[in-house]
């Protein structure tokens, strides 16, 4: 059986962020998982490292009630030659939200419809001042895609 590929794209501009990137990327690398975990920035992500992927788990910060500028360039870059090819791809994404994290969870529901990619639960919004409870949330959300994928149940 061939390993299956977890692709983490994680903005992370600050040392928090970079917790939470950390956090996705030991959580899909649990021992008792055996996938390839791949964790990229968004700028560095090109259609081909989505094309290779099963699964996907973005991770990014609410920039003026949006998600980062650098997550919408990647979704500018790679939407359209992954469209027919990755349909059903399971999905997941924490959002780092200072404020309620809405604006953003909107804007990512609607270009993950547009791509006919596959929630596996809930956005996972990491609201307000910073939290330690963040680092475990998304580990467990990075674990929970890559067991799933794993498995077959995504």
């Amino acid at each position: 059986m061939n390993t299956k590929t977890l692709l983490i794209v994680a903005h992370a501009p600050s040392s928090n962020t970079k917790k939470l990137a950390e956090a996705a990327y030991n959580g899909a690398n649990h021992t008792d998982i055996n996938v390839n975990v791949v964790l990229k920035s968004p700028q560095d992500t090109q259609p081909e490292d989505v094309l290779a992927a099963d699964a996907l788990l973005l991770g990014t910060t609410e920039n003026l009630a949006y998600m980062a500028g650098l997550t919408k360039d990647f979704f500018d870059r790679c939407y359209y030659p992954v469209l027919e090819e990755k349909q059903g791809m399971p999905f997941a994404v924490y959002i780092r939200a200072g404020h309620d994290g809405t604006g953003t969870k909107l804007a990512i529901k609607t270009i993950i419809t547009g791509l006919r990619w596959s929630w596996i639960q809930e956005a996972l919004i990491l609201q307000g001042e910073w939290q330690d409870s963040f680092i475990e949330q998304v580990e467990e959300l990075a674990m929970t895609l890559a067991a799933g994928v794993e498995a077959g149940i995504y």
